[in-house]
């Protein structure tokens, strides 16, 4: 193996490893945002506070901030605040319905993915 062929798969894995910790932050601010929206504790009142004040600021010069990750994982910083905001008001039932709907859609995206010059025989697919 070469190195230029080691460097860019270091490089392709330190960019997969760089996407797969922004996602886990936007996912854990969403988490925290919903969990302690109503929290009467202190300690989970500052978890959402934090969490707040990370998703409303426009500093871009850490390398996980807000911004950062959205450009991290190719977002529109205004819709992931958005969506974000409408999460807190949604509620436990409405947070759910809105899952299921995204669920729905990704998988009916799934589905027209598949080629349609297949057929099924029996179990399996076939040519």
């Amino acid at each position: 193996m070469s190195r230029n062929t080691m460097k860019a798969n270091d490089t392709d894995n330190y960019e997969c490893s760089r996407r797969e910790l922004a996602d886990g932050s936007l996912k854990q601010a969403e988490r925290d945002l919903q969990r302690f929206h109503s929290a009467p504790s202190a300690i989970e009142r500052e978890l959402y506070l934090n969490a707040y004040m990370w998703g409303m600021s426009d500093d871009s010069t850490w390398p996980f901030s807000f911004l950062t990750v959205c450009e991290s994982l190719n977002l529109v910083p205004e819709n992931v605040r958005q969506d974000l905001i409408d999460l807190q008001s949604l509620g436990a039932l409405g947070r759910w319905a809105r899952r299921c709907t995204q669920g729905v859609k990704r998988v009916h995206a799934l589905l027209g993915k598949v080629p349609r010059n297949r057929r099924r025989v029996g179990k399996y697919w076939a040519l």
